[in-house]
């Protein structure tokens, strides 16, 4: 079947209409929010006897904090901008200075890589607890940092 030229001429028309409506109803609301990779990272205080570089998890007060804990990265308003699970932590010297021993008093460090939108703030929820209050650090590239206790 052939359509006739006015025929043609109201389907492209139809056609155009129908796109540019399709086209036209994103906006800003609608665009992907842009985000920014960084990294989490949360030192547990629990000065504890460990070898440097080791795989650890907090210990005492701070239990919760350990390989596989759930934690929600939160924005000001409490909103969950990223969700998982902790990395194993990382045993480093609660001192800067060489004690010349195996084992030293360190902290546990935690350090999850996420990407996040840009906010005035953020906080960390590990395992149900109160939130804690994170802030930007880029001395060893973007980061966002807690200590526990704080």
């Amino acid at each position: 079947m052939r359509l006739s030229t006015s025929a043609r001429r109201g389907v492209g028309a139809l056609l155009t209409l129908s796109l540019a409506g399709a086209g036209g109803c994103g906006g800003p609301a609608d665009e992907a929010e842009t985000v920014t990779p960084t990294t989490v990272r949360v030192l547990v205080r629990d000065i504890n006897i460990r070898a440097e570089g080791v795989d650890c998890a907090g210990t005492g007060p701070y239990l919760y904090f350990h390989h596989r804990a759930a934690f929600r990265l939160l924005d000001p308003a409490g909103v969950a901008l990223v969700t998982g699970t902790l990395p194993a932590g990382t045993a480093v010297a609660a001192f800067a200075e060489d004690l010349a021993v195996e084992r030293v008093p360190t902290y546990c460090e935690f350090a999850v890589p996420v990407r996040v939108p840009q906010r005035a703030g953020y906080r960390l929820e590990v395992a149900g607890r109160p939130p804690l209050d994170l802030t930007p650090d880029s001395s060893e590239g973007p980061a966002l940092v807690a200590v526990v206790p704080a």
